[in-house]
């Protein structure tokens, strides 16, 4: 049967069967190459699309406008620096007006509740470009980067996630992996483990695909083989407790004795940023003061190596959601 998501919201990859998955992994590819090649066609020239920015994003809100204007749509950038706060609409009506002028809104925020809403009051696709929860559109970054960073498929890959297993990356990631057959391993102190009900449901689903989804505290055991390790951000806005988030997390940054132990020299590095990898900055200078620590998420070294695809990871963001608008606004 043919994949149709005209008129689709993503909010989560729970909503995608394995099979639409593909579909959008192929579309990204065809655009990406169609942008390379100068024959991309204009698709949503009269489309126009509100990005609800609820946060700073400074690669959500580029890969959504670059998308879009490539495409041929307007974008209007709605968020606090534009006059827009909670306090002043909620998101119900908020919804409820966009939804009445816009044919599709992007949304960046923390609360997966609101996105959520948005969707349920706006009667138009609404995307999740990033909430605390989760992460769709670089999870769909990242798959496509894995696929064109090796010559396996997917359903053959070993993936190693290094850091806070509850973030919304790990979590997107191990809902992708669950529905395509991938080996995951999610690495981090057990007080950063994501709670039983999710792991227990993605299991479940992985069994079904031929995949694996596997949560540990041992480093050694999570990344041996590994095609590809993985890590996230280790501190978001709101978040406290510093001192005892890089205390457990420490011994989870990915240095350059983990990316031997693989035993895999073709293991590659994908970080989906920003990335605490450099001391020698301000920030970076600063905490290593603060906390006694010479590199946090990633070092330097690794960051920086030949191993390291990262910016090809984030590049592949923008062919990524231009997918999503393709598949959800075109006739």
């Amino acid at each position: 049967m043919p994949v149709d998501l005209r008129g689709r919201s993503v909010l989560t990859l729970d909503e995608l069967t394995a099979e639409e998955i593909h579909y959008l992994l192929r579309l990204v590819a065809d655009l990406k190459k169609k942008k390379r090649t100068g024959t991309e066609l204009k698709q949503l020239s009269t489309k126009n699309i509100a990005l609800l920015c609820e946060r700073d994003s400074i690669h959500a809100r580029a890969a959504f406008e670059v998308a879009a204007h490539d495409q041929g749509a307007n974008v209007t950038l709605i968020g606090p620096s534009t006059g827009h706060t909670r306090y002043r609409d909620s998101v119900k009506d908020t919804a409820r007006f966009l939804g009445r002028l816009y044919d599709a809104i992007g949304y960046i925020g923390h609360s997966q509740s609101a996105v959520e809403e948005v969707a349920r009051w706006a009667r138009v696709p609404v995307y999740n470009g990033m909430t605390d929860e989760s992460h769709p559109t670089q999870t769909l970054a990242d798959l496509v980067t894995m696929q064109q960073s090796s010559e396996k498929p997917l359903d053959d890959m070993i993936v190693a996630f290094l850091g806070d297993g509850r973030s919304n990356v790990a979590r997107s990631l191990a809902v992708a992996s669950s529905k395509l057959g991938i080996d995951l391993r999610i690495i981090s102190p057990p007080s950063f483990w994501p709670e039983a009900p999710f792991v227990e449901r993605v299991t479940s689903v992985a069994r079904d695909s031929g995949g694996q989804i596997t949560v540990l505290e041992h480093v050694g055991t999570g990344i041996l083989g590994a095609d590809f390790i993985c890590t996230a951000p280790w501190f978001t806005e709101g978040d406290v407790r510093w001192a005892e988030r890089v205390r457990q997390l420490a011994p989870f940054a990915i240095r350059e004795n983990a990316m031997e132990a693989t035993d895999n020299p073709h293991t590659k590095l994908m970080h989906s940023l920003p990335a605490w990898h450099w001391r020698e900055d301000e920030a970076g200078a600063r905490i290593a003061k603060r906390f006694g620590v010479e590199c946090m998420e990633v070092c330097d070294g690794v960051f920086e190596s030949k191993s390291s695809i990262v910016f090809d990871q984030a590049e592949n963001r923008m062919p990524a959601i231009k997918a999503l608008l393709v598949a959800t606004l075109v006739s």
